[in-house]
């Protein structure tokens, strides 16, 4: 599962690279400032997906000391 988080988080971040470099060559500001924000969000979720894996990484040792 910490494999498919991870996966997920890569590309996020790959989404929000293209849509950032997409704003550089934009020539209509609304339009930019629309793909701006939408990079911004794949950032948060990227963001979002990379803590989601940090904590079942250290919960899943925890629940198996438990279950010992």
């Amino acid at each position: 599962m910490s494999r498919e988080t991870s996966q997920r988080s890569r590309e996020y971040l790959t989404i929000a690279q293209s849509l950032l470099r997409a704003v550089q060559t934009m020539t209509d500001r609304a339009i930019a400032s629309q793909l701006k924000a939408l990079a911004d969000d794949y950032e948060r979720r990227a963001e979002k997906a990379s803590r989601a894996d940090a904590a079942k990484a250290i919960a899943r040792p925890a629940a198996n000391g438990e279950h010992e």
